[in-house]
């Protein structure tokens, strides 16, 4: 069956107008309608920011997969745009898979997977995915140049190129999986239309999983930074509590040597919801990284109201002396803020304080002085279905949801950092929470479903001290 982007565009038209809007997102990418994964193609081009992303309109389900997008000139206030990509042609025709964007003089090129089945599409022996490109000279209309590079010999599960620029040649990454070992291997091309491989980037070792899906590869401070969504890592206490994660490794390369990889994989974060984050150069100089606010195979309540998916906010990418990478918003956020109401508490002992009524779209801001603070739990509280608190004897700081009635209920955390203040920015939207540590040393995101949405402060069985506690209204 060939999916159009015609019918697309009809159906996301009608549909769009019968959203349930009780969950959907104010300042947070969502598509119009249907589901939304992996964001795709994130790239600055004549005067906007562009996101693509893995969509089906057709459904909430995830289905034959298009190209949805938008496109925004702060990052926060997006224009949907028509759907950019389709599964029209013989080399995509089960659908065009997740993929990466460039500027290339005046036209923005889309590098994307082909998947398609040859005969019975039960059986991953008929699977095969290639890369494919299409290009475009408004920004919104595509036309598509077909296949690029074929399927490696032997190989099913081929996907999720990732392209840049060194010097006067292109290169790009491809996620991959041999047997059961997951590996990001490496080409490199002239004019983006005929491509040489380069070899095996980097690869699993035991344990890393058979699939490393959605890999990034970007140069930060004098380090490379290989970014990648490992499917079939086995969480180990606190670590890898997802389905899937999304990390990184930091090493050093250069163009026609080996990555040496100077640190082991790292979440990049540790919330219940985030998958498959892409980045771009802004025009400034900073990395942005975008992910999807979901998880496989988690409930997603929203479907019921005609949609599924969203993005997080756009977040900076700095590292650190050790090779952390840490994330914080980008300053274009503070365009959203509205009034700021500062909360009348200092100090809280056995007790909980409501402290805004209707949180929906906000940022709070909080100063724990964790070094006089006794309690055995304190902190913030959503209603009964979300909790952001310090726990003084696990020494963690921990995001608790409890949905029961949409089967999601669990919790995150982070070891208690270092340092005698704990400070927090926590971003609220309708059906999601971000969490910011520190400044971006960790960060949090989650999906919640409130049905109240009345804040609270809190601290059980002994005191808390607050430094500093208020919120701005979100636009």
């Amino acid at each position: 069956m060939t999916l159009h982007i015609a019918d697309a565009e009809q159906v996301l038209t009608e549909k769009s107008d019968q959203l349930n809007t009780r969950w959907y997102p104010y300042y947070h990418l969502a598509a119009r309608a249907g589901w939304m994964n992996d964001p795709n193609g994130l790239v600055w081009f004549d005067g906007w920011f562009h996101a693509f992303y893995q969509h089906h309109p057709y459904s909430t389900e995830w289905g034959p997969m298009h190209w949805g997008h938008a496109r925004s000139r702060d990052l926060m206030r997006w224009e949907h745009l028509p759907v950019a990509l389709a599964p029209e042609g013989p080399e995509d025709k089960d659908g065009c898979f997740s993929g990466s964007a460039v500027v290339n003089g005046n036209e923005l090129a889309l590098i994307y997977t082909g998947h398609k089945f040859h005969g019975d599409p039960s059986s991953e022996d008929n699977l095969y995915q290639v890369q494919c490109l299409a290009t475009s000279r408004d920004g919104v209309n595509f036309t598509r140049k077909g296949q690029i590079l074929d399927t490696p010999t032997g190989l099913h599960h081929f996907r999720d190129p990732k392209v840049w620029k060194e010097g006067e040649m292109w290169y790009m990454v491809v996620g991959a999986r041999v047997e059961d070992t997951g590996q990001v291997r490496l080409y490199r091309s002239e004019d983006l239309h005929h491509w040489h491989e380069q070899g095996i980037l980097a690869e699993a070792q035991h344990g890393m999983g058979y699939m490393w899906e959605c890999p990034d590869f970007f140069t930060l401070d004098d380090k490379q930074v290989l970014m990648f969504s490992p499917q079939g890592i086995a969480a180990e206490g606190y670590a890898n509590r997802n389905l899937f994660q999304s990390g990184y490794i930091v090493g050093r390369w250069q163009p026609g040597e080996k990555f040496i990889q100077e640190s082991k994989f790292q979440e990049l974060d540790h919330g219940h919801d985030f998958y498959a984050p892409q980045s771009f150069l802004a025009p400034d100089g900073r990395r942005i990284v975008i992910g999807w606010m979901d998880m496989w195979e988690s409930p997603l309540p929203e479907q019921q109201d005609g949609w599924a998916g969203m993005f997080t906010l756009p977040r900076e990418l700095v590292i650190t002396p050790n090779n952390h990478l840490q994330m914080r918003p980008v300053h274009e956020v503070e365009s959203l803020r509205e009034e700021w109401y500062s909360w009348p508490v200092s100090t809280l002992k056995n007790k909980q304080l409501c402290v805004m009524h209707n949180c929906e779209a906000a940022e709070v801001i909080i100063t724990w002085d964790t070094s006089l603070s006794e309690a055995e739990q304190y902190g913030i509280a959503l209603d009964d279905g979300m909790r952001l608190y310090i726990d003084n004897q696990a020494k963690r700081l921990i995001l608790e949801r409890n949905y029961p009635q949409h089967n999601l209920c669990g919790q995150r955390s982070i070891p208690m950092p270092p340092g005698d203040e704990l400070n927090l920015r926590v971003f609220f939207d309708r059906s999601s929470v971000e969490v910011f540590v520190n400044d971006g040393e960790a960060c949090l995101s989650s999906r919640i479903y409130p049905q109240q949405r009345q804040l609270n402060v809190f601290a059980w069985s002994g005191n808390a001290i607050l430094k500093e506690c208020g919120a701005w209204n979100l636009r």
